[in-house]
């Protein structure tokens, strides 16, 4: 197996988390997405020893924090650290453009640009449904956080990836990724991703997380892969460590 600095560009897979240690997996992959910042993000200076034991091209995608995204009533708060009070808790969620989801977006900035992040995930729960209130809301926000969002002289802002989950109409879900400048982030196996030249695939399991991928699904996965670039392929189910790994071989055969 080549190092994750010598796989080829694109496509690029990885997991959604570490199945094993950093250390041993920057050998293995070229890329990983950072599930921590979704529930708590870590503190500075455990970001920066994460950058610190990695090769400089291996890259760090993140997922955006719930406070953002999942209101204060969803389940995942169960593993929020800091306490909120009853204002916060009320602004939290659906991106709502308010102090609280806005002073959460600052710290997902920082996070971003000490790991050099590229790519920032915003997955939404299946209630975060197409109402006029909830486009309203992307608008308002994904506005803001771009009027935000800072970049070093010559450099590239972040890519906002959007994960909608339930009732999204592919009509409604295309309108919005164009008009807001958005990639949209999916599962091809469960849904096909809006055409806009990047893909960033999420592969949930095809019945669930305890599922794991034939070799002619990874082919299948390949074959659609090859039709985007740049695109990231990030497993998400119990055998992805082993299913990232066998996706790659195949990448890398003649």
């Amino acid at each position: 197996m080549k190092s994750g600095s010598q796989l080829k560009e694109w496509p690029k897979a990885g997991c959604c988390g570490l199945p094993t240690s950093l250390a041993h997996y920057c050998k293995l992959f070229p890329l990983v997405e950072v599930q921590q910042t979704f529930y708590q993000p870590p503190l500075p200076k455990t970001l920066e020893r994460w950058r610190s034991q990695v090769p400089p091209q291996f890259e760090f995608t993140l997922k955006a924090w719930q406070l953002i995204t999942h209101e204060a009533s969803s389940p995942t708060y169960r593993r929020l650290r800091e306490k909120l009070d009853e204002r916060e808790r009320r602004q939290a969620g659906s991106f709502r453009l308010n102090d609280t989801v806005l002073r959460t977006w600052e710290r997902i900035l920082e996070c971003a640009q000490i790991l050099g992040s590229r790519c920032i995930l915003f997955q939404c729960p299946a209630r975060f449904t197409p109402t006029p209130e909830h486009k309203s809301n992307l608008r308002s926000f994904f506005s803001e956080a771009r009027r935000r969002t800072k970049t070093e002289p010559g450099g590239e802002p972040p890519t906002f990836l959007w994960e909608p989950r339930g009732e999204w109409r592919p009509e409604e879900v295309k309108e919005l990724c164009g008009e807001l400048g958005l990639v949209h982030a999916v599962d091809p196996f469960e849904r096909l991703p809006v055409k806009s030249g990047m893909g960033y695939f999420r592969l949930h399991g095809k019945t669930g997380y305890r599922y794991k991928y034939t070799t002619a699904e990874l082919r299948s996965l390949q074959a659609i892969a090859r039709t985007y670039e740049p695109c990231y392929i990030l497993f998400n189910n119990i055998a992805m460590l082993e299913d990232a790994r066998r996706f790659l071989k195949l990448v890398e055969s003649p």
